[in-house]
């Protein structure tokens, strides 16, 4: 299964630094652009990895309205 997730990044001291927009927590870096995308690939594999291996549980949702 694929699915297409929106790739920020940035250059800190000649380091390639992003994240995954569309998941929070998912951050890396590289030395390079393509590095970057490898170490962002295998954090996205990570978190997901340790969101099944937690125990699940009763969940719910509420909307809310926060002022900006």
């Amino acid at each position: 299964m694929e699915r297409r997730f929106t790739l920020e990044y940035w250059i800190d001291d000649n380091w390639y630094v992003g994240r995954l927009k569309e998941v929070p927590g998912v951050f890396s870096q590289g030395e390079t652009l393509e590095e970057l995308e490898e170490n962002i690939k295998e954090a996205y594999h990570l978190i997901m990895a340790e969101e099944e291996a937690t125990p699940s549980h009763e969940t719910h949702q509420k909307e809310m309205v926060i002022q900006v």
